[in-house]
């Protein structure tokens, strides 16, 4: 039996966000960017404030009540998210300030450490930038090759036979732009084929629909705690054990010290030698009430609703003769965003009239002009939904995209779907 947010559940979550109750321009706020950031509960918003106004105090070094209980909660946190993503141990998470933190820590301490002259990196077309620049820099460092994945007419990738030479894949799991769910799975088998491994940027996915690392098989794994009801500068990158221990740290500095001397030092265990410093305490721990949050809720209603969300989007949006869509149109291939152009109006012009509306959504490259480019488009506007998004306000998008066509005068370019 398919599990489904009803009414009153909707309603009841739509209760938990305080910013979702105010009016902008005069019009009732419509959130439609949740793939940029998501909003935050009251559970996570009065968390943070109870670390401020309770026990806020450093981690791991005290012995008085305010640090042992804010060590408590920190690492309390970390067994939630482990528990989340099914990670096999608390100490194969390490805590990062987000996806963008968790993928440098990768570039730096494994992939500058082990790869060489000729090695390739293969990424897909649709990575975001921060699953881009640093093998960019990895490259240039080691004298690594960049190679890309192409895609299909519908904006899923043209799966290769992975070359020999591959030492690394890192794809993201869910598009930002297209949508597109990857199959990381069968990405990982046929990396782990040729004996290269698998990075796997879960930013897109993590918050919108169950993961388990261990049945991915991912050697890495990083999502932001942002994106999914958590805090901002929250985030993780999971890692198999002999692969975190392999790696030398990533910062130097206390914490991530067993032992130092006059002439050396030594590193601390997992994952504390890559959290080196005074931690992102208080995201963390609203990171980890965040999931609580999330779990309460249940993933498999939360992805069932986006899916009907988005598929009644999609249903509307083709309505229109001006709209084309990017990414697959099929909803059950794709996360819970659509990005599309409207007819001859700029993306951000479009986004410009949206928010005189109240309604809130995303306009530009998204932080892949590489994807854009290989399409062909400068830019293109971007409607991302959660789990307290309605049918009403996807309703309320299409109007304000018919008052767009008048306000600009916007002339019919042809229907034109997909690719």
């Amino acid at each position: 039996m398919i599990e489904r947010l009803d009414a009153v559940e909707l309603e009841e979550i739509r209760d938990d966000f305080p910013i979702l109750q105010q009016r902008v321009h005069g019009k009732p706020l419509i959130y439609f960017d949740n793939a940029a950031t998501s909003q935050k509960p009251r559970q996570v918003i009065e968390t943070l404030n109870d670390y401020y106004r309770r026990y806020n105090a450093n981690v791991h070094r005290g012995i008085h009540a305010l640090a042992e209980r804010a060590t408590r909660e920190y690492e309390l946190a970390r067994h939630t998210i482990a528990k989340f993503i099914n990670a096999p141990a608390p100490e194969t998470v390490v805590f990062t300030r987000g996806t963008t933190e968790a993928i440098n820590l990768v570039a730096y301490s494994w992939a500058r450490a082990n790869l060489k002259q000729g090695d390739e990196i293969l990424i897909t077309w649709m990575e975001h930038h921060s699953n881009i620049v640093p093998w960019y820099q990895v490259a240039a460092a080691t004298g690594a090759v960049i190679k890309r994945i192409d895609l299909n007419a519908d904006g899923t990738l043209a799966i290769p036979a992975i070359n020999p030479r591959t030492k690394l894949v890192a794809v993201t799991q869910c598009s930002n732009v297209l949508g597109t769910i990857n199959p990381v799975k069968e990405l990982a088998a046929a990396a782990h084929k040729v004996g290269a491994l698998i990075l796997v940027d879960g930013a897109q996915s993590v918050p919108h629909l169950a993961v388990d690392v261990q049945a991915l098989d991912a050697d890495f794994f990083v999502f932001s705690g942002h994106k999914m009801l958590g805090p901002t500068a929250s985030g993780v990158l999971y890692g198999k054990r002999a692969l975190l221990e392999g790696m030398p740290p990533f910062m130097g500095g206390g914490e991530m010290i067993r032992e130092v001397s006059a002439t050396g030092f030594t590193t601390n265990d997992l994952p504390y030698k890559f959290e080196a410093g005074t931690p992102n305490i208080a995201e963390s721990i609203g990171l980890g009430i965040a999931v609580d949050y999330l779990q309460k809720v249940g993933l498999d209603k939360i992805r069932q609703h986006e899916k009907e969300i988005t598929a009644y989007a999609l249903e509307r949006l083709q309505e229109m003769i001006e709209i084309k869509i990017y990414g697959p149109l099929d909803a059950e291939k794709r996360g819970g965003l659509v990005a599309f152009t409207f007819s001859d109006i700029h993306p951000h012009d479009l986004a410009t009239f949206f928010d005189q509306e109240g309604i809130a959504i995303r306009a530009g490259h998204h932080c892949a002009m590489p994807l854009h480019k290989h399409l062909g488009i400068g830019a293109t506007a971007r409607a991302s939904f959660y789990l307290y998004n309605t049918r009403a306000e996807v309703d309320a998008l299409v109007a304000t995209l018919q008052k767009a066509k008048k306000f600009f005068g916007a002339c019919p370019t042809g229907r034109a779907l997909g690719f």
